[in-house]
């Protein structure tokens, strides 16, 4: 599989474009748009359900959890590798259902937004935020991680939209696979590793 340079990949999300991130064969070996979630707007949304068909979630920081005052899911049967969920959320104001893209785009600007506060989100929702760990891809090789440590390189806010990608079957997208969507959907595929390296290189990572 050829990889995008991670350089090329913040130039993506920085310009509002997604980008395919790929985990190491070691873990779960599947692939996810990303997409910087300050640059959401309904019809990428709409692309991510209608053509990754996973499931759509928000990855954020700990300090997101803490301002926004948005409890983990409890855990049950807790492995080294499983995601840190919270409780769904939804924005107070300017949706109605709270499931079309159009609302689900608006919840994900409130919660993105520095200036939100806990009164601006209400809880369970359509939006799935997903915590990363505080050590980034260096603690944590997934794409929760890998997705908020990117977006960080950007300069935006540290969350991510991310959607893992399926086949029209309903069975998780593979490598092959994933190289004929990008090429599809002209869209470049990282790799982790490639961003963990790129981080040792500047003796730093990208969670706080």
């Amino acid at each position: 599989m050829t990889f995008t340079t991670i350089d090329t990949a913040i130039t993506e999300l920085r310009e509002g474009r997604m980008v395919i991130l790929v985990d190491d064969e070691n873990r779960e070996q599947e692939g996810d748009l990303v997409l910087a979630a300050e640059k959401v707007t309904p019809a990428s949304l709409n692309f991510m359900i209608q053509y990754a068909r996973g499931l759509v979630c928000l990855t954020v920081t700990e300090e997101f959890v803490q301002r926004l005052q948005i409890p983990l899911m409890p855990e049950r049967h807790k492995n080294l590798h499983q995601a840190w969920f919270t409780i769904s959320i939804e924005a107070v104001d300017g949706v109605s259902s709270g499931v079309s893209v159009y609302d689900r785009a608006q919840t994900i600007r409130v919660a993105v937004d520095p200036n939100s506060k806990p009164k601006d989100i209400g809880m369970p929702g359509h939006i799935f935020p997903i915590q990363a760990r505080k050590g980034g891809v260096f603690e944590r090789a997934g794409h929760t991680e890998g997705s908020v440590d990117l977006v960080r390189l950007t300069g935006l806010q540290p969350c991510a939209v991310i959607c893992e990608i399926m086949k029209e079957d309903g069975r998780m997208a593979r490598p092959p696979d994933l190289i004929q969507f990008g090429k599809t959907h002209h869209i470049p595929i990282v790799a982790i590793h490639d961003l963990i390296a790129y981080l040792k290189t500047r003796k730093t990572h990208a969670v706080i």
